[in-house]
């Protein structure tokens, strides 16, 4: 079992989650974060932390967010890791609250 990063967090990326995970499984795009599957131990401790609630174990994944699921798994062959807090996206405020952000991504 993995969590998934969905859709809350493009545009927004965060990295208040990035600080509390003990086995640096997130990865870092342009503009989203991502868990890596293979590397996250289900722990949950970034759960809390993400301000826009964009973070959900597999088995909660909504419907209309099933997609991230491989999405979280294939941008993180692809992306670095990222292992400390960074400044959230200058607009993230903006952002935060929209919803059907997927076109936004930047991958």
């Amino acid at each position: 079992m993995t969590h998934v990063v969905t859709e809350a967090c493009i545009r927004c990326k965060y990295t208040d989650c990035v600080d509390v995970c003990p086995v640096d499984c997130f990865r870092e795009g342009p503009n989203f974060l991502t868990i890596d599957p293979d590397e996250c131990i289900d722990c949950a401790v970034c759960i809390p932390e993400c301000p826009v609630n964009a973070i959900v174990p597999e088995e909660d994944v909504p419907g209309n967010q099933q997609h991230m699921i491989k999405l979280n798994a294939d941008l993180a062959k692809k992306w670095p890791s990222i292992t400390k807090r960074k400044p959230a996206l200058p607009d993230a405020d903006d952002w935060k609250d929209k919803t059907g952000k997927l076109p936004e991504l930047i991958r």
